[in-house]
């Protein structure tokens, strides 16, 4: 039953789908229309409050793309790639292939959601290589829809957005709220519940997907040695060639010594992991979205090794961010019609007005899942939603840390829908949106009831 209903909705969105760039202009449009009409703003002011809204993410947006560009070469190092060589041969079968991707993917999606995006597409791909070379056949759109995986969870780990924001100093709602602890959110006991029971029972709806053997597109093939393929340059393979790839180590010219000079690199990851220790030992487990970023980019360093092997990833990496930056800007523009017309809080307050205590989490999420279709981004809907539920929370008497998991959930959950978030996976797998789009769907339905009961029952049975 579930390989049908993934070969249908695969089927519908192969053919339907469009480049996610598309997909950004026509929910522009969409946008525009259900604030004339569903609100008192004309066409004029829709235009301004889209052109003002358009730049109000930069920062956010450049710490999204850095958090994304920082994952993508941590996880494409030498390291980590051989790591990922080794665990493609594992799988015996099929179905193991497609566990061990959406497991990869949801432990290091939990971990950072960039690093688990580019593990989870990386994997996808060398493990559907490594199987097809021992002739075993999977089938390559339904193992990268497993390699997202970790967008889905994302907000139940450690870059959760919200979470992170509310226990960062002097956050937007800090004179409102306070600052939340984060074992009130990410570390409190029904969220990692939650994040387990996904890990154990997703892997195994993804399994179920799976068409014939006879059926099933296989990956391209791995590339003949000293090859290098398009896939690899996209995810910035520099580790088979080494050193020598990267500068000539005949030249001994003072400019290329510095180059490859490991001190250089060891000294800032040296200094930098001083800071993160005396952090940590001074303030607790007090992680926020800055200190995420540093250490994927003192982890990445210590993995490349040398000064230019670090810049040369990172030049590889980039592509993969272009079309995110590309298209930051348009959905600010949307959060900015959504925003300045009020439509999003007629989307908000519809929701949790018909809630109680014990209902409004629920709701929350659901509204949360709306609005991330439209803005997905979970600190960008944050910062305009996040006044909305949190205000609502307080007039039902609902707790605040169980109200950002609400959000988090809800805004992740129809990542499975809003293709924005698969670019670098796409560009990594070669594959189209709506490949992946069907069977993601698909997957949706299953987490929906998982982040249900674990934003509503758990908090009262825990």
């Amino acid at each position: 039953m579930l390989y049908r209903l993934g070969v249908a909705c695969s089927s519908f969105t192969r053919a339907y789908i469009p480049n996610p760039f598309i997909f950004a202009i026509v929910l522009t449009g969409l946008t525009a229309v259900l604030a004339m009409v569903m609100t008192p703003t004309g066409p004029a002011q829709v235009v301004g409050l889209w052109y003002d809204g358009f730049w109000n993410l930069l920062t956010f947006a450049m710490q999204m793309t850095v958090i994304l560009l920082f994952g993508y070469v941590l996880a494409s190092s030498p390291p980590v790639e051989r790591g990922i060589e080794r665990i493609a041969r594992l799988p015996k079968s099929s179905t193991q292939a497609v566990v061990m991707i959406t497991a990869l993917a949801v432990v290091f999606g939990a971990l950072s959601w960039g690093l688990g995006l580019i593990i989870g597409a990386i994997s996808a791909r060398k493990i559907s290589q490594s199987c097809l070379e021992r002739g075993i056949r999977v089938h390559y759109p339904l193992a990268a829809a497993a390699g997202f995986s970790g967008l889905i969870v994302f907000n139940c780990g450690l870059s959760a957005s919200a979470p992170l924001l509310l226990n960062t100093p002097g956050h937007f709602l800090a004179d409102e709220i306070g600052l939340i602890p984060l074992t009130d959110t990410i570390l409190s006991g029904y969220n990692l519940l939650t994040l387990l029971a996904y890990l154990v029972i997703i892997p195994f709806v993804y399994a179920a997907m799976q068409p014939p053997e006879h059926e099933r597109q296989t990956v391209a093939p791995k590339p003949a040695p000293g090859a290098r393929s398009l896939s690899a340059a996209a995810v910035g393979d520099i580790g088979a060639g080494g050193e020598a790839s990267l500068t000539d180590p005949s030249d001994r010219t003072f400019a290329a010594r510095m180059e490859r000079a490991r001190p250089l690199t060891w000294s800032v990851v040296a200094a930098g992991m001083g800071y993160v220790v005396w952090h940590f030992a001074t303030k607790g487990f007090d992680l926020n979205l800055n200190l995420v970023n540093f250490i994927l980019l003192l982890l990445g360093m210590a993995a490349h090794g040398t000064p230019i092997a670090y810049v040369r990833a990172v030049d590889q990496a980039i592509g993969a961010c272009g079309q995110v930056v590309l298209q930051f800007p348009f959905y600010a523009g949307i959060m900015g019609i959504m925003s300045g017309s009020g439509l999003i809080t007629i989307f908000a307050s519809g929701l949790v007005s018909i809630s109680n205590e014990v209902t409004f989490p629920f709701f929350a999420m659901v509204s949360a899942a709306v609005v991330n279709l439209f803005v997905p981004s979970a600190g960008g809907q944050w910062a305009v939603q996040g006044p909305v539920l949190i205000e609502a929370a307080r007039n039902i008497g609902a707790d605040i840390g169980q109200t950002a998991i609400a959000f988090g959930y809800g805004d992740q959950l129809t990542n499975g829908l809003q293709p924005m978030w698969m670019l670098p996976l796409l560009g990594v797998t070669q594959l189209r949106a709506g490949d992946i789009l069907g069977y993601t769907a698909v997957m949706m339905l299953f987490t929906l009831v998982i982040f249900g009961a674990g934003v509503t029952l758990l908090p009262l049975i825990l």
